[in-house]
Order: C-alpha cells, then sequence, then structure tokens
C-alpha cells in the first residue's frame, strides 16, 4: 500500500485502515493541537526522529493496559511499602518531558525533539497532555507523560531518576485513572516490561470501539 503524504494546510489524515502491516500509514503534515488531537482520536500517532520529516502510525495491535488490571509485582509492593511514596499530577510538565527525552538520548536514543516538546507542551496547555510524578521519600524518582482525550490515556514517555521511578509513576497513573473510569492506557508497541505491568494486546475492531466510545 502507498504511504500516504499529507499538507499543512490541510488538517485531516487518510483511513487508518489503510496502514501498512507495521502500522505506517503517512508522512508529513505538521504537529498542529488539531491534528495532534484528529490523530489520536483515530488511533494514529507521530514518532519519528529529529530533524526528519514526521512520520505517523496507526498499528492494528494495540498493545494496551487497562487501569484496573496494572500488574504490582511482590517486590513492588514491597518497595512501596517500604518508601513514602507520593504520586503527583502535572507538577512540572515541561520538565518531565525533557526528562524522558534526556534519559533516552542517553541510553537509546530518542524521537523526542524540540518539536515534539512543544508541540505537546502546547497540547498540554490546551488540556489535553498530562504528566505523573512519583516522589519516594521526598525526591524525585521517575514520571510519565501522555495525551489525555476523554477517558483515553495515550501513553507517551517514561524516564526514572531512582530504581523503580517509572515503575511507580506507572501504577500512580492506573491508580488515578481507575478513580476516574478512564478506559484504557494505550501504549502504543509492545515492550517486555509494559507486559510485565499487565499489558496485552487488543484486537484492532475491539481497540477501535473502545477509542470511539472513551474519546466522546
Amino acid at each position: 500500500m502507498p504511504v500516504y503524504r499529507l499538507r499543512e494546510n490541510e488538517v485531516s489524515f487518510p483511513d487508518p485502515e489503510l496502514a501498512e502491516k507495521d502500522g505506517l500509514l503517512a508522512v508529513g503534515g505538521d504537529l498542529s493541537v488539531e491534528r495532534l488531537l484528529l490523530g489520536y482520536c483515530n488511533g494514529i500517532f507521530p514518532w519519528y526522529n529529529p530533524g526528519e520529516e514526521i512520520i505517523w502510525w496507526c498499528p492494528k495491535e494495540r498493545f494496551l493496559i487497562f487501569p484496573k488490571e496494572i500488574h504490582v509485582s511482590r517486590s513492588m509492593k514491597k518497595y512501596i511499602k517500604k518508601h513514602k511514596i507520593e504520586i503527583r499530577l502535572n507538577r512540572d510538565f515541561k520538565d518531565t518531558m525533557h526528562r524522558c527525552r534526556e534519559k533516552r538520548e542517553k541510553e537509546e536514543g530518542t524521537w523526542i525533539g524540540d518539536d515534539m516538546e512543544a508541540a505537546y507542551l502546547a497540547l498540554h496547555k490546551e488540556g489535553y497532555a498530562a504528566s505523573v510524578e512519583a516522589y519516594e521519600d521526598g525526591e524525585l524518582s521517575g514520571g510519565l507523560y501522555g495525551v489525555v482525550i476523554g477517558r483515553c490515556f495515550f501513553g507517551e514517555s517514561m524516564f526514572s531518576e531512582k530504581t523503580n521511578g517509572s515503575k511507580t509513576a506507572l501504577i500512580g497513573l492506573s491508580t488515578l485513572l481507575r478513580e476516574n473510569n478512564f478506559s484504557f492506557i494505550d501504549c502504543q508497541f509492545y515492550t517486555e516490561h509494559l507486559e510485565r505491568m499487565g499489558g496485552r494486546y487488543v484486537d484492532w475492531g475491539v481497540y477501535v470501539k473502545m477509542l470511539k466510545e472513551g474519546t466522546k
């Protein structure tokens, strides 16, 4: 199938059903708030290397964590009991996103460039992106950020300053989402770490139904 080219002056996407097997759907366009919201509401998100053209993805097999199904291992339960844990919402979205960028740049490279930071900060200012930070004994231990639309949370990236920092933040996020009747955390792609935390694949048809209901 062809990869579709988007125009900057036209906020639209091709049918997500047209995505390639690996999820590749389109290139180009921009990172405006309007386009990002349209994308996420249809299961589409940007992911590309800094300095390159914007690439849009829509994997047909989605890896989700349902807040009620978050898995907390015995070792994590002991860890949480041993320390004074505090979860904060939107402590400093810009700082949290930048920490995610710095950690990935040092370890494996990152897709979070200056344009992505600016775009998601704009989403945050409009109320469509949020960060969650975990504190251990009064010190920042980790955090994450993502896009929030309706009752859906689309996870973007995590960081740890201390051992288990990102895990603690994800557990805290799941608790907040469960208390507020959220449908799911969209992890977008599979990782062993997220599987151990309770993530699982959901068929495309099921995902689309939940997405439509959750973003109303």
